[in-house]
């Protein structure tokens, strides 16, 4: 029992890479769940081909007794879910246990969010006149314009760009490429920075790279979160700040502009519409507010 499910772990794992392209970080968290499933199964002597429902509810009841969280218990769920799926799909079991199984509800924490005023104010606090600050205000103003993630700005590159469209190809989780859009404003910010600093800041081992550091090399995730957290403390922001703030911003204010869900996921790249969904609870909850404070009877 304990070779096949070894073989049948590593089976799945490579299917996840290969032909599902999912990163490495996932990939370490399905093979942990996996790997407790193996060692419970042994410690109560059930095969993987005798599993049934009632042993992987009883094995998630006592992964929660001992202390995993909510929000895990529903990763691992998901995790059993589609490694069944696949044994199912690969006839290497006749039955699906972890169909029935139901993921358990979460106190979703609903990302952190600026207003549209917030975020206007943190980009035109930058002094272009000041060192870095045409690349600094670029930097904002394509996080906030386009929704990126921190290694899609990174990574952002010459030869992916079409200005005169305004539209730069990134790849993104799973390494998939997707177009997303930028805005007039960012179209202007990143022209004066390509045209009076990045000129003095690349060499030529970054000359593909649109942003650049002051030594001349890729600007890192680091030391793109340093710049963020500068920016805004000067800014005079009081809350927490970073990267995935604008993109989170973004994608709030296109819902509450009156974007489709279905074209929100599409610009954020997000392979499941229920992980868009989020901002749907997030513009209910500023209505909410809203409501609260300004009606008389709120």
């Amino acid at each position: 029992m304990l070779r096949s499910m070894e073989i049948d772990i590593d089976g799945f794992l490579k299917h996840l890479a290969i032909e599902r392209g999912l990163s490495d970080a996932y990939r370490s968290s399905v093979a942990q769940t996996l790997t407790s499933l193996e060692g419970w199964l042994q410690g109560n002597k059930v095969s993987l081909q005798e599993i049934g429902t009632e042993e992987l509810a009883l094995y998630l009841k006592d992964r929660k007794s001992e202390g995993l969280g909510a929000s895990s218990i529903r990763l691992t769920t998901v995790h059993l879910k589609i490694f069944f799926r696949w044994l199912v799909a690969n006839k290497k079991t006749e039955m699906d246990p972890a169909e029935p199984l139901v993921s358990s509800k979460t106190d979703q924490k609903l990302p952190a969010t600026l207003s549209a005023s917030q975020v206007e104010e943190w980009i035109e606090s930058i002094q272009i006149t000041e060192p870095l600050g045409r690349r600094d205000k670029a930097i904002l103003e394509l996080f906030y314009s386009a929704g990126l993630r921190l290694s899609e700005l990174c990574n952002a590159r010459l030869e992916s760009i079409d200005f005169e469209a305004g539209f730069l190809r990134v790849t993104g989780k799973g390494k998939k490429t997707r177009l997303v859009r930028f805005g007039r404003k960012a179209r202007e910010a990143i022209a004066d920075y390509m045209d009076n600093e990045r000129k003095d800041l690349v060499r030529r081992a970054t000359q593909s790279f649109l942003f650049i550091g002051i030594r001349g090399a890729q600007l890192t995730p680091e030391r793109v979160r340093q710049i963020v957290k500068q920016r805004a403390l000067a800014a005079g922001i009081e809350c927490t700040v970073y990267p995935h703030l604008l993109r989170h911003s973004y994608a709030t204010h296109l819902l509450e502009g009156g974007a489709d869900l279905r074209v929100i996921q599409e610009l954020l790249g997000h392979a499941d519409i229920s992980t868009t969904q989020i901002y749907t609870h997030v513009s209910a909850k500023r209505l909410k507010d809203s409501h609260r404070k300004f009606h008389p009877r709120g």
